[in-house]
C-alpha cells in the first residue's frame, strides 16, 4: 500500500508550494532569531532546552522534506540543516552574549535525523494530504 501512496504524489507538486515555503522559511527564521538573541526563552527544567533543540530541528526537517519531498533535495536539506545548528552554535560563541553548547549541537543533528527518517516512507506526503482535505473543504 505504501507503494500506491508513493506512486500517488511522486512528481506532483504541492498546489500551495509557496505558501508552505513561506511558513518553513518563517519557521527557520524563528528558530536562528531564537538561537542568536540575547534574551532567549529561559526553561527552568534541567535538560529541556535539549528537547527543545531536537524538536524545534526535527520539525524544521519534516517541514521542509514534506515540501522537497525527492531524496537529493532531503538529502540536502539534512546536511544544511546540521551544519545550521553547528554553525549557529559558533554563531552564538562568537557573539560573545550567549554561550556555545556541544550538547545543543548533538540535539540539533539527531532532531534533523529524526525528522529525516520520519519522512524516508510516506510521511514526505503529509502536505499532500492536507492539501487535499483543504480543497474538498473548500469545494
Amino acid at each position: 500500500m505504501v507503494s500506491k501512496i508513493n506512486q500517488q504524489y511522486e512528481g506532483e507538486r504541492l498546489k500551495y508550494f509557496w505558501l508552505w515555503l513561506f511558513i518553513g522559511c518563517a519557521y527557520l527564521a524563528y528558530i536562528i532569531y531564537g538561537s542568536l538573541t540575547p534574551d532567549p526563552v529561559d526553561v527552568q527544567i534541567d535538560g529541556f532546552d535539549k528537547i527543545m533543540h531536537f524538536s524545534a530541528y526535527a520539525l524544521l526537517m519534516i517541514w521542509f522534506a514534506m515540501i522537497f519531498h525527492k531524496a537529493i533535495y532531503r538529502n540536502s536539506y539534512a546536511i544544511a540543516f546540521i551544519m545550521l545548528g553547528v554553525g549557529l552554535e559558533f554563531a552564538q560563541q562568537a557573539g560573545g552574549v550567549r554561550y556555545f553548547e556541544f550538547g545543543d549541537m548533538v540535539a540539533n543533528s539527531l532532531g534533523v535525523l529524526a525528522g529525516y527518517f520520519v519522512t524516508r516512507g510516506c510521511g514526505k506526503y503529509h502536505l499532500f494530504r492536507i492539501e487535499q482535505r483543504l480543497i474538498k473543504k473548500a469545494g
